[in-house]
């Protein structure tokens, strides 16, 4: 996918360029907003909700005049780089930003990627809002990395304890892709579900993202009976194979994930099989959903002719980053005077009815305030559509 180009301009060390007098829009500056992520293979349906979330709020800003930080209106650019989820090509990426004077990124979308970008961005003074779990990325010295969903860890023990009070959920298998992002999530799932008293009757099967034959991969964790299976990780192209699978070898019993599915997706891979499949959805509901949470989707919807439920969530990254900067203008070229901010800063959150706020957290999981605060929705699949299951907050 190409990114949307504005016009070629000469760069400044403040990624700011002036609109000459044939601009599409006002002579505004330009403000350059990175995203380096999947958006090809398995796993692209990640990383083309984020470029696509970030290119539709970017024209929606520019096509209504711009957007005021301090003193000076700019027209946002955002510029796009497919690491293909291949750590190598995500450095690459981090790099490619940080040679056009690029401050503040967002993705990458996988474990490894977030954590090979990460001497790039500390070196090049560049804040980067992964998808990615590791602690290690949020946690003191690390101080670059703001989470920018909810994390397996902390939607798992949820959907788990939801389970088993309202379905009676008792037993438990888990089923991972042989990768270190699936594996991870895997270990955190067995962790939440043991400290919640599930009992773990599976837990070390494993796949090749290649996979395309599950029967067999199944086999053994079916013979355990399980109530709930999980599949750790799992990417959207991964998802609707293994489901299917499971419900022909006769799997009556939950399937959940902690990973956002696309439903699209799933009603194509796995049809009618895939009902009743929980996974971790967009950060908004009908009941949730502000006037301007409706526009975005249905600009998202017009630009690219359909619409990914996960954008709700991938909204907020480049929403933070611009508000953010509008509390504090001087972080537009200072990751320093950005981090001092985020301790405080506190937004009116305009995808939400009622009162709520845009707010970094974190300080639970990680001891400082490297998450945005998003609500956890809770998504089950059924007929061809996501409904919402229930509604969490994370601090």
């Amino acid at each position: 996918m190409q990114r949307r180009s504005l016009m070629k301009a000469a760069l400044t060390a403040a990624t700011l360029t002036a609109f000459g007098a044939t601009a599409a829009f006002a002579e505004n500056p330009v403000l350059k907003i990175g995203f380096v992520g999947v958006t090809s293979g398995p796993a692209a349906a990640w990383g083309i909700s984020n470029q696509r979330s970030m290119e539709a709020r970017a024209n929606w800003i520019n096509e209504t005049g711009g957007y005021t930080i301090g003193d000076t209106t700019y027209d946002i650019e955002i510029v796009s780089f497919d690491d293909q989820k291949d750590p190598k090509r995500a450095i690459a990426g981090m790099e490619k930003m940080a040679q056009e004077g690029i401050h503040y990124v967002v993705g990458p979308n996988v474990d490894d990627g977030a954590a090979a970008v990460r001497p790039v961005a500390e070196a090049n003074g560049i804040m980067y809002f992964p998808y990615a779990f590791p602690k290690s990325l949020y946690q003191a010295p690390a101080s670059n990395a703001v989470l920018g969903m909810v994390a397996n860890y902390q939607s798992g023990p949820a959907i788990y304890k939801y389970l088993m009070e309202e379905k009676g959920v008792k037993t438990v298998a888990f089923i991972a892709a042989n990768e270190s992002d699936p594996l991870s999530q895997r270990d955190g799932g067995v962790e939440a579900a043991t400290t919640l008293g599930m009992e773990v009757v599976s837990s070390n099967v494993t796949y090749q993202v290649d996979t395309t034959d599950f029967t067999p991969v199944l086999t053994p964790i079916m013979r355990t009976r399980p109530d709930l299976l999980v599949l750790s990780g799992v990417s959207p192209a991964n998802a609707p194979q293994l489901i299917r699978s499971a419900r022909e070898l006769g799997f009556e019993g939950v399937i959940s994930t902690e990973t956002a599915q696309d439903a699209g997706v799933l009603a194509e891979g796995a049809g009618d099989l895939a009902n009743g499949f929980i996974s971790v959805g967009g950060a908004s509901t009908p009941e949730l959903a502000s006037p301007m949470m409706n526009e975005f989707v249905q600009r998202y919807t017009d630009m690219f002719g359909e619409y990914n439920d996960e954008s709700n969530t991938k909204v907020y990254a480049l929403e933070y980053i611009l508000e953010t900067l509008k509390a504090d203008p001087s972080a537009i070229t200072d990751v320093d005077a950005f981090q001092t901010t985020m301790d405080t800063f506190e937004a009116p959150n305009p995808y939400m009815n009622g009162d709520a706020k845009l707010r970094y957290v974190g300080m639970s999981s990680f001891g400082q305030k490297r998450q945005v605060a998003v609500p956890l929705v809770v998504n089950v699949y059924q007929d061809g559509q996501f409904e919402t299951l229930f509604v969490a907050e994370v601090d």
